[in-house]
């Protein structure tokens, strides 16, 4: 995998950003500055960014913590633009990434950890995690008809969506649950039946739900819920 996307898939910035952060000199491989974004990784190097390592020490107790996401906050650890970061909200010695994307615009559920193998079952498509959405949107009601499309799975520009888990909590307000993490899948979804998106908030990510934590707080992960996590991605 090369090294730019390598750094994207752990969470560290966009794809483009990770270029930027490569060309700069920021990035060590083994110990040696590499200023090439192609260059190929297996995910065994010793990573660092501004000299920090990408992935702990072996041994050292893994942390995970459920952050609700404010609107305007960025889903990256660092970010080449001085926007705010999830990262940034939290107060821990472990070197975090955030566990998958919320849109800038977006708010509610993201994980924070340094549990590379976590992260990666809870993101890739294979694992099927399930993700909740609650999205409130324009042009209400919204249809029987259109919420049967949603459920049975519409064609976007990328292909045919695979069946979502809809109710209308009232009108113009959907809770979409999905398992695919497709780029601005949900708002896409809408928008594909009419009733583009006005706000959207993650409230669950598996059996985790973001719950009572206020609009920019945080909270650690106890171990029995990290493990929920952790069977819900290993399920068969």
């Amino acid at each position: 995998m090369r090294l730019a996307k390598h750094l994207a898939h752990a969470g560290v910035a966009s794809r483009r950003a990770s270029e930027v952060l490569i060309r700069d000199g920021r990035i060590s491989v083994d110990g040696k500055i590499v200023t090439d974004p192609a260059r190929d990784v297996d995910g065994t190097e010793r990573i660092a960014v501004d000299d920090e390592l990408l992935n702990p020490p072996s041994g050292k107790r893994r942390v995970v913590y459920a952050v609700h996401k404010p609107a305007g906050v960025v889903s990256t650890a660092h970010d080449t633009h001085g926007r705010p970061t999830v990262v940034s909200l939290v107060d821990s010695d472990a070197r975090l990434y955030p566990v998958g994307r919320l849109d800038a615009d977006s708010t509610g559920l993201i994980l924070l950890t340094d549990d590379g193998d976590l992260a990666h079952k809870l993101t890739h498509p294979s694992f099927e995690v399930p993700k909740t959405y609650r999205v409130k949107v324009r042009e209400l009601p919204v249809s029987e008809g259109s919420l049967r499309r949603l459920r049975e799975g519409l064609v976007l520009e990328d292909g045919k969506t695979a069946p979502a888990q809809v109710r209308q909590a009232r009108p113009g307000v959907l809770e979409i649950t999905i398992h695919e993490g497709r780029k601005h899948q949900v708002k896409r979804m809408c928008e594909a039946i009419g009733h583009p998106v006005v706000t959207l908030t993650r409230i669950a990510i598996g059996p985790l739900r973001l719950g009572e934590l206020a609009v920019g707080g945080v909270r650690r992960l106890s171990p029995a819920e990290v493990q929920r996590l952790r069977d819900a991605a290993e399920a068969p």
